[in-house]
């Protein structure tokens, strides 16, 4: 089995052999971008679309595409999968249902750019159908589906019965399951690879092995050399925490996948799954599965939740302990893999605000921008986190800068051990819920209530 090696994406298409030029020393541009992942891609592309004539100009410490971007689960949801009530307590209900809205069309833009640019990325139209297998998933998922129902997916949203997912898909135990209509499944290493190109063709510039040692208004400085520009965007995403001086702003949780070895069209036979849906489930701790191109299993979820002082992995590597508990995730849903090796397994982070809702902004005395804190959905929310960054960037007052998640702030995460302390109680309180719902058959958990009130995340 590899490990590491940032992902198996990467194994499947190949790392880069070599990298773009770094920063050749001091420049000047319109815009200047930190990070080359989705979301500082999106900027630039949609900035050189609408302002061909500006110098826009990417920063990256590895690669393009090195971080979330080219690690994560390939759903691409157009879902708004963070409190919606804490957003329509700071605007209102309308301005909600209007991002839901925006962020539901984010899927087929994504697709027509991919078109349009000649970008191949194992893009393949489904839905997500989260699998519930005990009374506690059940009554989640009850609540799931009035939610959506609530909040402007009711057109998107349907529960199924246990004969319905057996149709699909072969889950043991399945009670229920909840689908949303309008997803993607995509390669996530082959989309930012190829916006990256795309990019660049419309004009952006990417300095690849430019470390940002700090920013503030008007300047970026690196060890190549200082860039300077009126408008400075940080397109960090879970890395922000590597930029000195931002370690408690966004918490860079740890998620990590293992994919298995192409499976014969026997045990497809056995297991369905040919409509390719993005499985997940109604654990606490929940997972996220894909049936890739070539007939793999991925599945992912969290291992080891944390590192202390918001330290980063070295490479993608998980640790053992992470792999066997994917590894216990995928035999109990899949059983007939369990016979066939895991092939790859590797880990990546993803930005958690302190009320685990993303924000995208543009603070105009300063000139300098953000956008993140997708907490797992960020292949479709950093589309229209690009989209609204070039109108912020670019002075536009348009429908999408009008939205809920512009220029929302909160505050910081607590200083060590403090943090470490909370994240790691709160997801072994999710384990233990799952364990006692699964065992005892009970209503959902009130150890798991707790470790989401606990950390902010409900």
């Amino acid at each position: 089995m590899k490990t590491g090696d940032v992902s198996f994406w990467y194994a499947d298409i190949g790392l880069p052999q070599t990298r773009r030029p770094a920063l050749p020393g001091d420049t000047v541009a319109d815009v200047a971008i930190i990070g080359a992942g989705f979301t500082g891609l999106w900027t630039a592309y949609y900035l050189m679309k609408a302002a061909p004539h500006l110098k826009v100009v990417v920063v990256e410490k590895e690669f393009a595409g090195f971080g979330a971007s080219g690690r994560n689960g390939g759903w691409c949801m157009g879902t708004f999968a963070w409190n919606h009530e804490r957003y329509a307590r700071d605007t209102s209900r309308a301005a909600v249902l209007d991002m839901v809205k925006a962020l539901e069309t984010t899927v087929e833009e994504i697709a027509a750019v991919c078109r349009t640019e000649g970008i191949d990325a194992d893009i393949l139209p489904t839905e997500e159908m989260m699998v519930a297998t005990n009374p506690a998933q059940m009554a989640r998922l009850s609540s799931e589906v009035a939610h959506h129902q609530a909040w402007g997916n009711g057109h998107r949203v349907r529960a199924l019965s246990a004969a319905e997912v057996s149709q699909r898909i072969s889950v043991p135990g399945v009670l229920g399951a909840m689908t949303l209509s309008g997803m993607t499944r995509v390669q996530p290493a082959k989309l930012v690879r190829g916006l990256a190109e795309a990019a660049e063709r419309a004009g952006a510039v990417i300095h690849e092995g430019t470390e940002v040692l700090s920013y503030a208004k008007g300047q970026i400085v690196t060890a190549q050399g200082r860039v300077t520009a009126p408008i400075i965007l940080r397109c960090t995403e879970g890395f922000t925490a590597t930029i000195p001086g931002r370690k408690r702003e966004w918490l860079p949780l740890n998620s990590a996948q293992i994919a298995t070895v192409p499976l014969p069209p026997e045990v497809w036979a056995k297991i369905g799954w040919d409509g390719h849906e993005l499985i997940g489930d109604l654990n606490n701790a929940y997972c996220y599965c894909q049936r890739t191109r070539e007939g793999r299993i991925t599945v992912g979820a969290r291992g080891v939740p944390y590192k202390f002082g918001s330290k980063m992995d070295k490479n993608g590597t998980p640790d053992p302990e992470t792999i066997r508990r994917l590894t216990e995730v995928l035999h109990r849903h899949f059983p007939e893999a369990a016979a066939y090796p895991i092939d790859h397994a590797w880990c990546g982070v993803i930005g958690v605000p302190r009320d685990w809702c993303a924000t995208v902004g543009l603070d105009r005395e300063t000139g300098l921008g953000w956008a993140g804190g997708y907490v797992g959905v960020g292949v479709s929310t950093s589309n229209l986190a690009g989209q609204t960054l070039a109108d912020l960037a670019l002075g536009k007052t348009t429908a999408l800068t009008k939205l809920p998640w512009v220029n929302r702030r909160v505050r910081k995460w607590e200083v060590e051990p403090f943090r470490w302390l909370g994240v790691h109680l709160m997801y072994r309180l999710l384990r233990k819920g799952d364990e006692r719902e699964t065992r005892l058959g009970i209503a959902p958990s009130k150890f798991a209530a707790f470790g989401n009130w606990l950390t902010g995340r409900h």
